[in-house]
């Protein structure tokens, strides 16, 4: 625990990752600073959402594949919950589709893990500094975004979907059917068809199962998570 008399308190940080080895991994980079701190870890929302009222963290690093909720949904209830926690994801998914969501979210900031140690904590740095720490690509396409210049089209028709819709699609490409999709999002199974349908509509798929078979394909493709 930092000491509270030391003039110069280490940054205090909390790691939420579902996986042991990269919580470890993050902790002894992080451990290496002489100003920052690791003061906790976390293996999915609910666990990140009472470690941030216990422990207060400076900084919330966070995965987006968490089982039960996501990364996106919890960086919108530390948003509800825990006001001004500033966080950032740090994911093996493809900033093209969740960095601009995260930010949404109100993230501080999204990084790859493929970019290793050194950007990790170029970008730790830069958000504590009160930066927001993304890649030069997604920086520019963020600035055309919020200044109105959004482009008209997009690289893929999944990135027009919200992101409740997301979510759903996502869990279709895992096998869930309506049921376990509406217990596992808190919802009703009404409105998990509705979003349902309204994926359909913007994918401009017509039957359920072609759009399975576009989900499950898309989860296979974006399986590389497993570190």
């Amino acid at each position: 625990m930092p000491n509270k008399k030391d003039s110069n308190p280490k940054q205090r940080i909390l790691i939420v990752d579902d996986h042991p080895m990269m919580r470890q991994g993050l902790a002894q980079l992080i451990e290496n600073e002489p100003d920052l701190h690791v003061c906790g870890e976390a293996g999915d929302a609910n666990e990140a959402l009472q470690q941030i009222k216990q422990l207060k963290p400076d900084l919330v690093l966070t995965d987006i594949t968490l089982p039960g909720k996501n990364g996106i949904e919890l960086l919108k209830d530390i948003q509800v919950l825990h006001p001004g926690t500033t966080v950032i994801v740090i994911s093996m998914h493809d900033e093209s589709l969740y960095a601009e969501r995260a930010l949404r979210a109100g993230g501080r900031g999204y990084i790859m893990k493929q970019e290793g140690g050194k950007k990790i904590m170029e970008g730790i740095r830069r958000v504590l500094n009160g930066h927001i720490a993304v890649s030069e690509k997604m920086s520019a396409r963020i600035l055309e975004i919020f200044s109105g210049r959004r482009p008209v089209s997009t690289n893929s028709p999944v990135e027009t979907l919200t992101d409740r819709e997301f979510e759903i699609f996502q869990l279709i490409g895992k096998g869930l059917d309506t049921k376990q999709m509406a217990d596992q999002l808190h919802l009703s199974p009404k409105t998990v068809e509705v979003h349902r349908a309204n994926i359909k509509a913007k994918l401009k798929i017509t039957t359920m199962a072609e759009l399975i078979r576009y989900a499950v394909r898309w989860v296979e493709s974006e399986s590389p998570e497993a570190l």
